[in-house]
């Protein structure tokens, strides 16, 4: 199966999900606190990382920080794991390089769904599926076999999920998505509540899909986000593109 680092200095977590995750066939490396994890990160390259964010010493969101700033595991999926629930704090973890955030106390068949679906984005699950094929509509070209996407001449590598969100738009664009099928598709899951996750990774996308003025990504207010393929003139106003 994967390697799984977990980062967390509650003995009780850390025993609780290594023994179900190793239960699954996961091999499982620990670390208590967020230098150590950085380390092991380092030695052992799992395959994905579940980190809890308040620890004392160097926190989880400066421990995901300098995960993502290092070439061996820039690239390794996160997963946060805290009791921090607020909308603030689930946006500054996932601007820290958090890909997923799953809020204590937890189910473990919700634990197991994240990590599934965060396995099987990064290609490392069994299960994975493979690639879809080269994507064109209007000024975007999705290039699956390097997760890059070209808008016009603009080249843009893009993260994971931030390739399967796109992707996701690409296949149904012209019309709205709405943010339970965005969940649906790409995090593996529809909770009812959860649109933080799909706003801050829509934020990231826009910014880096971008040409000047011109955008390609709508916000269907009440209903979900549209891709333009060939484009529009953004007027939605600063608020709204810093909540969206």
């Amino acid at each position: 199966m994967s390697k799984i680092l977990i980062i967390d200095d509650d003995p009780s977590i850390v025993e609780l999900i290594k023994v179900n995750l190793e239960i699954q066939g996961h091999t499982i490396f620990t670390a208590n606190d967020g230098l150590t994890g950085m380390a092991v990160s380092q030695q052992e390259i799992p395959d994905l990382i579940i980190l809890d964010l308040m620890m004392p010493g160097t926190d989880g969101f400066t421990t995901c920080q300098r995960i993502r700033q290092l070439e061996k595991t820039k690239e390794i999926p996160i997963l946060m794991l805290t009791a921090l629930s607020s909308t603030s704090d689930k946006v500054q973890g996932f601007n820290s390089g958090g890909d997923d955030y799953l809020t204590k106390p937890f189910e473990l068949p919700e634990l197991y769904v994240r990590v599934k679906a965060l396995l099987r984005r990064s290609g490392k699950s069994t299960a994975a599926a493979t690639l879809p094929e080269l994507l064109h509509v209007g000024d975007i070209t999705l290039i699956p076999e390097s997760r890059e996407v070209k808008i016009v001449d603009k080249v843009v590598r893009l993260t994971p999920i931030e390739f399967e969100v796109l992707h996701c738009l690409i296949q149904h664009h012209g019309q709205t998505v709405t943010t339970s099928k965005l969940l649906e598709e790409v995090w593996g899951y529809s909770p009812d509540d959860d649109v933080d996750t799909i706003r801050v990774h829509i934020r990231h996308l826009r910014t880096r899909i971008e040409i000047g003025e011109k955008k390609y990504i709508k916000t269907v207010y009440g209903g979900g986000y549209q891709l333009i393929p060939e484009g529009f003139a953004g007027k939605e106003s600063q608020s709204t593109q810093q909540t969206f």
